[in-house]
C-alpha cells in the first residue's frame, strides 16, 4: 500500500492541528506550515479536502484558521486518508472477468474484498486521539524534572 505525499502530510497536519488547537483555538495554515516544514500552498489544498470531508472547520480573516470539526476520538486515520486519497480506497478493477469470470469471482471474494475490508477495518480503528496521545508521550519522553 502506498500512501501519497498528500495523505502523509495530511495525517501529520491533523496531528499537529489537534495538538495546537487543544483548547479550541483556530490554527492558521501558516503556523502548521512553519511547524511541519510543508508548503503553505500545499497545506491549503490539503485542508480544502479535509474541510470537504467534514473533518475540519475554518474561519476566514486575520484571526482565522482551522480546528477539528469533531472530537479527535471520533476521527479515524481512514476518515483522513479517504478524504485525501481519491484512488487509495477504490475497488479493484476486474482483470479476467470476460474470459475467466469464475477466477475473477474467486479473486474478488477471497483476495480483493478481504484486503479492502482489512485495510478499512484497521485504519478505522486508529483514532486521531490515539495518535495525539502517542505524540504527547514522545514529546514528553526525556523531559525529566530534577529536584535538589
Amino acid at each position: 500500500m502506498r500512501i501519497s505525499a498528500k495523505g502523509r502530510y495530511g495525517l501529520a497536519a491533523m496531528i499537529e492541528l489537534t495538538w495546537l488547537s487543544a483548547n479550541g483555538k483556530l490554527i492558521p495554515v501558516a503556523t502548521l506550515s512553519d511547524h511541519l516544514g510543508i508548503s503553505k500552498i500545499y497545506l491549503e489544498q490539503i485542508f480544502s479536502l479535509l474541510k470537504r470531508g467534514k473533518l475540519v472547520t475554518s474561519v476566514k480573516g486575520a484571526q482565522g484558521g482551522y480546528r477539528l470539526a469533531r472530537d479527535a476520538s471520533e476521527i479515524s486515520v481512514y476518515d483522513i486518508l479517504s478524504a485525501l486519497e481519491q484512488t487509495l480506497f477504490e475497488p479493484t478493477e476486474s482483470s479476467v472477468e470476460e474470459k475467466a469470470p469464475i477466477i475473477e469471482n474467486i479473486l474478488n471474494a477471497n483476495v480483493y474484498r478481504v484486503l479492502d475490508d482489512s485495510v478499512k477495518a484497521t485504519l478505522s480503528k486508529i483514532k486521531l486521539s490515539h495518535l495525539i496521545e502517542e505524540y504527547v508521550a514522545q514529546k514528553n519522553k526525556g523531559n525529566y524534572m530534577f529536584y535538589i
